[in-house]
């Protein structure tokens, strides 16, 4: 059967379609690139906050429309996960909702459908982390994303992951570590850690905090160039983990810690286990143990609580802290979470007003930070060629998708994947502009 992958939401939802797509290939089906070619089509759903159940839902409704001459069309994902068993009554367009604990089954689930009956099938998590087998890359081969967790056990107030995902479940180091070679001997040159916190990796299944240890093995595959670590809880943030940073060639000075406030009342009741006090502690050993990092981070603005003085906290602390890479939402209030019921709903159109104005904010600081690299030679990974000649690359202080690009001249011709050492000439709010130093 020919079957089209629509994904939406994270990169960790990505994996999963990618891991879907091996087991469907495995089973003897064909992933093609097109809903048009389909005789089945899955739509991997995000569930996470309303925007993206909007688009999920949207997304939906676009692919039933292929289905007119016959298909099946399967939900699977976070939204499927949450929400299965109402859409299973709400969406007969639908014939098969899957959760995220049902990938594995996916061969199974489509013979039985033969018959034509619809069927819901969303499982709870498994105790231990589910290997899926061999992922079919949809990605460029040259950078991947590699899961080493799933689930959560964090429970933030405002989040509904842990109720989707369950609880945390390591991957096992040699499975990690089997998959990452794989995946290098087929091109891979950046790996992107990710999980809902990469920080917590280990310490269920080996009874400590195992990150550093697990970089470290990461860092001896030849092939490999940039690692990349996404999702880090700054708590979790040890000295040991900042020496692996600073002293392997490989990681990235990049990394991404999802904050989200500057206030402790709220960061309180966020239930976050970080302070201001503890958070610019961590910001700033990192910088004095690596000067050139560029932290990401996200910010939550209305959050239940958040007063004017709570407000002006997080605008101090973002004015302070001076983050490289920041990006800000919206509160979302998703029903079966802690904070739907808090009192102190803040009115939509102040949670937008004050994300707007952090975001205004951010443009100057980022465009500050930019220009420090005018005139600075950066390594940059090439990723795609314009019509007029001109390359679009990231430096290593640069993720896939969220972060800047660096637009650069060079005389030669070079496929993505290529790395090259860009002259940086000129600097944007989110870009960079250079010119490849090329061997004459």
């Amino acid at each position: 059967m020919k079957i089209f992958i629509e994904t939406l939401g994270c990169e960790k939802n990505t994996a999963d379609s990618e891991s879907a797509a091996g087991i469907l290939e495995r089973a003897g089906h064909e992933i093609v690139s097109s809903p048009m070619q389909a005789e089945a089509i899955m739509v991997n759903t995000c569930g996470f906050i309303n925007d993206a159940k909007e688009e999920s839902i949207d997304r939906i409704f676009d692919m039933a429309e292929y289905k007119k001459n016959g298909g099946i069309l399967i939900v699977s994902g976070c939204l499927s996960q949450r929400y299965g068993e109402k859409l299973y009554e709400q969406m007969p367009e639908v014939d098969i909702f899957l959760g995220v604990n049902d990938y594995q089954n996916l061969p199974q689930i489509l013979e039985q459908h033969k018959n034509g009956k619809r069927a819901k099938h969303i499982n709870t998590y498994e105790k231990a982390y589910m290997e899926l087998g061999k992922r079919k890359r949809t990605n460029p081969s040259y950078s991947a994303y590699l899961k080493i967790a799933e689930g959560c056990d964090n429970v933030c107030a405002y989040c509904i992951i842990p109720a989707i995902r369950g609880r945390y479940r390591s991957r096992k180091k040699e499975d990690i570590l089997a998959e990452a070679r794989e995946l290098s001997e087929n091109g891979c040159k950046e790996l992107i850690l990710i999980a809902q916190d990469v920080t917590a990796y280990g310490k269920d299944l080996y009874g400590e905090y195992c990150l550093p240890e697990l970089v470290n093995a990461l860092c001896e595959i030849e092939q490999l160039h940039w690692i990349r670590l996404m999702y880090c809880y700054e708590d979790r943030i040890t000295d040991e983990l900042i020496a692996t940073m600073a002293n392997q060639k490989k990681v990235c000075h990049y990394i991404d810690i999802p904050i989200q406030h500057g206030s402790d009342v709220i960061l309180k009741s966020m239930n976050r286990h970080s302070t201001r006090a503890s958070i610019t502690n961590t910001i700033h050993r990192l910088r004095e143990a690596i000067p050139d990092i560029h932290i990401r981070t996200t910010m939550i603005t209305g959050f239940p609580g958040e007063r004017k003085a709570e407000f002006d906290e997080l605008v101090d602390f973002v004015n302070e802290m001076r983050f490289e890479r920041l990006g800000v939402f919206s509160y979302s209030k998703e029903e079966g979470t802690a904070a739907a019921s808090m009192k102190g709903q803040v009115r939509e159109e102040t949670k937008l007003k004050r994300k707007d104005l952090i975001m205004s904010m951010q443009r100057e600081i980022s465009l500050e930070c930019n220009r420090q690299h005018i005139g600075q030679i950066l390594e940059v990974l090439v990723v795609d060629r314009e019509e007029d000649g001109t390359y679009i690359g990231r430096s290593a202080y640069d993720a896939p998708e969220i972060d800047n690009e660096v637009i650069f001249t060079a005389q030669g011709e070079y496929e993505p994947g290529t790395f090259l050492q860009v002259k940086i000439t000129d600097a944007f709010d989110y870009d960079l502009i250079g010119e490849a130093e090329e061997e004459k």
